[in-house]
């Protein structure tokens, strides 16, 4: 099947769900060893007792760029089995995630564009806690193609 193919079969309007996420100590920890930031934001309750400007967190919180790994594995989930290839993600943090929070990524597929050059897809993209508060939001764009990296051509 190739790219148009594949492109045809998505629809506007069609919701991924990514997998629920649960912080917990031993996420942020595995997070930070792997990003290499160890920023008392994330590790220190002391430190996250005070108030940074006008803004309390209320305790330790995610690394806000866990949001962005979440939502990458999402796309690229739904993506990869139908031949497409997550190209642009922008989001903006707008509450904090913390100890004990579960989050959810959602993408909803906004646009279908054809172009001379390729067939794109565009999302708008939350992420939201137990509470269904939107902690996370922007938009995302992808990519069909005929051939698929790393297989033969």
């Amino acid at each position: 099947m190739d790219a148009k193919q594949r492109f045809d079969e998505v629809t506007e309007g069609d919701i991924i769900t990514g997998r629920d996420f649960t912080v917990t100590r031993d996420t942020i920890q595995a997070f930070a060893d792997a990003s290499l930031d160890y920023n008392p934001l994330h590790f220190d309750d002391n430190y996250m007792e005070n108030n940074f400007g006008k803004t309390s967190f209320g305790g330790v919180i995610m690394h806000g760029m866990q949001n962005f790994a979440l939502i990458s594995r999402t796309l690229t989930d739904w993506l990869i089995p139908r031949g497409g290839f997550h190209r642009r993600l922008e989001t903006r943090w707008l509450k904090p995630v913390q100890l004990g929070h579960t989050i959810t990524p959602k993408a909803t597929l906004t646009r279908k564009l054809e172009t001379d050059k390729g067939y794109w897809v565009t999302f708008d993209i939350e992420v939201t806690n137990q509470d269904g508060t939107v902690v996370a939001a922007g938009n995302a764009m992808a990519e069909f193609i005929d051939v698929i990296p790393g297989s033969p051509a």
